[in-house]
């Protein structure tokens, strides 16, 4: 199988694909995707249920979008994930969006049925399941600190947050206003009878060193939701001197090394884990909604972890 298959693959799909064993029909849009680990953990998970399918990646450039999505039934596709930059376009171009993802504001994954095209997100509820499974505890029962939270899976992360009721949620990004917006777009989840004394339950934040130590001392769990931490050279996402050792840490970036940011938090005592179990657990979810079927979790966490 090719590693990278793109839009002219996809116009000539039966012609692309001849040379494969098992027919492609599952695949993960991005751009760009040549990094993602997808194809191993869902492979691996066709594999051991018997399906006689295969599962690729696709270098689809915005542009090319909405035809590759349109693309999908004619190919043969049972559905697809949907990355980076293409989640907002992908939830405009199906035909039918689950009411979950709708709330979230984008579309991660695809399902064909036909040649109508259903949107889902297991962005979000990937992200429970995987603070449930690092750290023993639920989302609804922590005050949650969301970095880069201004767009993309940081606005999806923030969604989900609202959703379960956390206890408390702080929007932090670089551009100020666009966390704003975010936040009142979540407001109507936090109306309630909790109240904080001076502190308001969702609040977006200046991206400020002296304003976010303030606010770890009223946070629970911190999210990491921008690229920062990616490079090995990249610095932590948050400064050291500002952690503090009863915090809990997750950075959606999942390497095989310690991002920046998890090795800052484990250094002054902090738990902290990187995006793998998040990575997994959207997988685990996407499987599920195409084949309606338990996904043999244990065999994809191994496949992510030997990839």
């Amino acid at each position: 199988m090719k590693d990278l298959y793109t839009l002219e693959d996809l116009r000539h799909w039966e012609t692309a694909t001849a040379g494969e064993p098992l027919p492609i029909r599952l695949g993960v849009f991005g751009d760009p995707v040549a990094h993602s680990r997808s194809p191993q953990m869902l492979n691996a998970a066709l594999e051991a249920c018997g399906i006689p399918a295969r599962y690729c990646r696709l270098h689809i450039r915005p542009e090319e979008f909405a035809e590759a999505a349109r693309l999908l039934p004619q190919a043969g596709f049972i559905g697809a994930n949907v990355t980076v930059p293409h989640k907002i376009a992908a939830m405009n171009e199906a035909d039918v969006v689950d009411e979950n993802a709708r709330k979230i504001g984008a579309v991660n994954t695809l399902v064909v049925e036909g040649e109508r095209l259903l949107g889902f997100n297991t962005d979000g509820p990937g992200l429970m399941r995987a603070i449930r499974a690092e750290f023993g505890v639920d989302l609804r029962d922590l005050r949650v600190m969301v970095l880069g939270a201004g767009g993309g899976a940081g606005r999806a992360i923030a969604a989900q947050c609202a959703l379960e009721g956390c206890e408390r949620l702080v929007l932090v990004n670089r551009t100020l206003e666009k966390a704003r917006e975010v936040a009142a777009e979540l407001a109507p989840y936090f109306k309630g009878p909790r109240v904080y004394g001076p502190l308001h339950r969702l609040e977006a934040v200046p991206w400020e060193e002296t304003k976010l130590a303030a606010q770890l001392t009223q946070t629970d769990l911190v999210i990491n939701a921008t690229s920062c931490g990616m490079k090995p050279t990249d610095p932590s996402v948050l400064p050291e001197s500002i952690l503090q050792a009863n915090l809990l840490v997750f950075d959606t970036i999942y390497t095989a090394r310690r991002t920046p940011l998890v090795e800052a938090a484990q250094t002054v005592g902090a738990r902290a884990a990187n995006g793998l179990s998040m990575l997994l657990y959207q997988g685990v979810l996407a499987f599920e909604i195409w084949f309606n079927r338990t996904a043999p979790v244990e065999i994809m966490k191994k496949a992510l972890s030997s990839a």
